[in-house]
């Protein structure tokens, strides 16, 4: 069980080093990068079924013992986000692979599966991790290699949106490593088992100050409003299979660090119930709008992505056991149909030319199985029964209702409208009207484009199919999150 915790740090750090040594073949880099995926997946699933049926798994690093040593940790969260993001990073690899000479960035650039890698690295520390400093250090990692990634091809439109996501990101870890100094210069530690008792133990105002500075550091990664305006300028301009691990994971790494720090490290009393609230509704909010001024589908997708964040952070700020577990619901839901969309963004794209509503058009009679996928996809997103969005808005509005938060439920019903009417946007411009005469001719769809695009699809499917099962395992999750006593216990023992 050991290996298997640190197996999805290791694993893409092997593979990004030997990817480099064999970088003059091409073929033997993609067999190496889906191989080394495929194992991290098979993994993360592994250690899913484990912890969820014989509680979390913990291992110390050197058997130094915590909390002197480095702490990975995993109970049911870190392996549901570990097994989403493997399954994510595997698709997307295999559908930049099929991007080909035309306009894919993997074909050009020797370096895109060494980081890819680095970059798979990194989200899996994130989720592992059971101390504050290696947080940092995991988010640096994924930092460092999403820059390359994001500004491959070196355009100029590329490049500038690179350098602002860099800043903003540069200017998070700075005001994250002076809180984590903070942090250890009050407490002794940033060990989080340890953590959940020394900050409550703090004076009232340090306690509060150091909360809401985690919160404000996590929330620019996470997208929230106000603190969202660096990531719709830099998504649309990425290559396509960079983009959809941008929207469909790393956001919600953040989300994720928001989630572990807000239920462990701050008192049951001191939680910013109502500050968060207001924070979950006005992202709904900011984000829908922006994506109705938009006209391209790029912008649209990802003026969502903030959108959407609001949800998670609604169930969040509830603080039961339902509106959590719907919180989880909807971020599985979320990876799985947003990752999915920019997939099919990247399609139309390579189909086109475009991705810009006003000159696109036609595709439902030219490409009717992308026309299909994507009306699931953009149905399940507004939270159109029976699909996968609709089991997670629903639990979520419920949990809203028990917890009598009226105004942030009457805004996540509207944004659910509001959603809809910009998805029929994209349909009527992408894949309704006309087919342009002057338009060249239409290029075909590789599949390993539309593989993946198609089976990702398909998991938003399953996921609705099995909401049931899948919101019992969301509500065993938040039931743990809520008992910081038993990752007290799991990880410093008696």
């Amino acid at each position: 069980m050991n290996a298997l915790v640190a197996a999805p740090i290791v694993l893409p750090i092997a593979g990004a080093a030997l990817s480099i040594v064999i970088g003059r073949s091409r073929a033997a880099q993609r067999l190496l990068g889906v191989a080394v995926l495929v194992a991290v997946a098979g993994c993360a699933i592994a250690l899913l079924i484990e912890v969820d049926s014989n509680g979390p798994a913990v291992v110390q690093a050197g058997d130094w013992p915590a909390p002197i040593g480095i702490t990975l940790m995993v109970d049911r969260l870190a392996a549901i986000m570990l097994v989403l993001g493997s399954l994510m990073l595997l698709g997307v690899l295999v559908y930049a692979i099929g991007q080909g000479r035309v306009d894919g960035e993997e074909h050009r650039h020797v370096g895109f599966h060494p980081v890819y890698l680095v970059l798979s690295a990194g989200v899996a520390g994130a989720f592992l991790t059971g101390d504050l400093f290696n947080l940092f250090v995991s988010f640096e990692v994924m930092l460092t290699a999403s820059y390359v990634l994001l500004t491959l091809g070196g355009r100029r439109s590329q490049v500038r949106a690179g350098m602002t996501y860099v800043v903003i990101s540069l200017v998070a870890s700075a005001l994250f490593l002076t809180t984590i100094g903070f942090v250890y210069a009050s407490t002794g530690t940033v060990n989080l088992a340890q953590l959940s008792t020394a900050m409550s133990e703090l004076p009232d105002g340090l306690r509060h100050a150091l909360a809401l500075l985690l919160l404000g550091v996590f929330g620019i990664k996470a997208a929230v409003f106000p603190l969202f305006f660096w990531l719709p300028d830099s998504y649309p301009t990425a290559p396509t299979a960079v983009t959809a691990v941008f929207a469909g994971l790393l956001t919600k790494v953040g989300v994720y660090a928001i989630i572990r720090t807000q239920t462990l490290l701050v008192d049951p009393a001191d939680r910013p119930a109502g500050l968060l609230l207001t924070i979950a509704g006005l992202t709904m909010a900011v984000g829908v709008l922006g994506a109705i001024a938009q006209s391209d589908m790029k912008r649209i997708l990802s003026f969502h992505i903030v959108s959407q964040i609001g949800y998670m952070i609604f169930g969040l700020a509830l603080f039961t056991v339902a509106g959590l577990a719907g919180a989880i619901l909807y971020i599985v839901h979320h990876i799985v149909v947003k990752t999915t969309l920019f997939l099919i963004g990247g399609l139309v794209e390579h189909r086109a030319g475009s991705s810009d509503l006003d000159r696109v058009g036609g595709l439902l009679r030219t490409a009717p199985v992308l026309a299909i996928t994507f009306l699931f996809t953009a149905l399940s997103l507004a939270g159109i029964p029976p699909l996968s969005g609709f089991a997670a808005k629903f639990a979520l509005v419920d949990a809203g209702i028990a917890s009598s938060a009226w105004i942030v439920v009457g805004v996540s019903i509207v944004v659910s409208v509001l959603t809809l009417f910009s998805m029929t946007k994209i349909w009527a411009g992408v894949f309704g009207g006309e087919i342009d005469r002057d338009r060249d001719e239409p290029r075909p769809m590789p599949a390993l484009m539309l593989g993946p695009t198609i089976a990702l699809a398909g998991t938003a499917i399953a996921i609705a199919l099995a909401a049931g099962p899948l919101y019992d395992l969301s509500e065993r999750t938040a039931e743990d999150l809520l008992d910081a006593d038993r990752y007290r216990l799991e990880v410093l023992g008696s």
